[in-house]
């Protein structure tokens, strides 16, 4: 029987570690924080809670659907808005009226923090001690909606990869479409002789995370700004999906753009720089933007440097160029197939 990585010693959890990133040629520093991901994703989908919650974003791309080679570092999480709001919200995530809308919006910020301190941090704090695992747990987030939970690390990374594990909760949509699907440590196949943490979370579909992302890099494209750092990982995970045999199949499901599109609409607004009103159908429905252009490319191009300096990148990754022009060639793609 494997030894259980958390039952060594931290001398041999170090040891297991370097001999992991020989094997990978990667950094330990990555490989040890992605077994605290794991971890943290097998404690929420081994409980009760588990069903409620869809995990979505880059970490998804990476952990569930493997067509990103990017450490993608984060857990994105939404907590069906039916439950959360369950008094509320009938069968439909979308609300009637504006009106209904922003109830929904302040109910849900309301709840959501009452919901991670009452239910998520309890059940994570008792299987950190169940465990014997020395980590600390903290809430963040300007609206109280994030979790972060700070381990001690046997290899410390550059100050890009911070020994953090931080937990983003949404509860403004179901989550859907999703299906459960299993995911592993990176070191499991690299140190057969030891027992890495496994779990079954419920995965967001892959169109939807590509949909979300597209709309994201849109309104940018748009702003002509760049908010907070690591931003150039949507177009970096634009990419990889375009390459990937999923790709087709996204290009033909135009109602899962249509439904990310009108979701958006009512939950995420947002105004161009000229101050009107960014329109996500119009961006769904073939004038999808993807590359920005002068002083919002710059910045992009300093971003995604800085990416690849932390080497969270893990494979031959593109030039910034090429990424670009990677980019240009799904936007030309996706805005033909909509139109067709």
């Amino acid at each position: 029987m494997a030894d259980s990585f958390f039952a060594l010693s931290r001398d041999d959890q170090h040891e297991v570690l370097l001999a992991a990133g020989v094997r990978a040629n990667r950094p330990t520093y990555l490989l040890e924080k992605d077994v605290w991901v794991v971890w943290t994703l097998r404690t929420l989908y081994a409980s009760p809670h588990g069903a409620l919650l869809t995990f979505k974003g880059g970490t998804s791309l990476s952990k569930a659907w493997r067509v990103i080679q990017r450490f993608s570092e984060d857990i994105d999480l939404t907590y069906d808005i039916r439950h959360l709001l369950s008094d509320l919200v009938g069968d439909s995530e979308l609300p009637a009226s504006r009106s209904q809308k922003d109830k929904w919006t302040r109910v849900a910020r309301e709840r959501l923090p009452g919901w991670i301190e009452a239910e998520a941090i309890p059940l994570i704090r008792k299987a950190l001690a169940d465990d014997g695992l020395d980590a600390s747990l903290t809430i963040g987030g300007n609206e109280r909606d994030s979790l972060l939970l700070e381990y001690p690390p046997l290899h410390m990374g550059p100050a890009y990869v911070q020994p953090v594990v931080k937990m983003e909760f949404g509860g403004r949509a179901t989550g859907e479409p999703r299906a459960i699907m299993q995911i592993q440590c990176d070191a499991e196949s690299l140190v057969p002789s030891i027992s890495f943490p496994t779990a079954s979370p419920v995965v967001m579909g892959i169109a939807r995370t590509f949909w979300e992302k597209a709309t994201a890099a849109h309104v940018y494209c748009a702003q002509q700004r760049i908010r907070g750092e690591r931003y150039a990982r949507h177009w970096h995970d634009l990419a990889a999906i375009s390459r990937s045999t999923y790709f087709h199949t996204i290009l033909e499901d135009h109602a899962v753009a249509a439904a990310v599109a009108e979701h958006k609409a009512w939950f995420f607004q947002e105004k161009d720089t000229y101050g009107s009103i960014i329109d996500y159908k119009l961006a769904a429905q073939g004038q999808l933007r993807l590359v920005p252009e002068g002083k919002a490319l710059q910045a992009l191009a300093t971003d995604y440097a800085q990416m690849r300096e932390a080497g969270v990148l893990l494979d031959d990754a593109l030039s910034f160029e090429e990424l670009m022009q990677s980019c240009a060639q799904i936007e030309e793609r996706i805005n033909r197939a909509a139109g067709m």
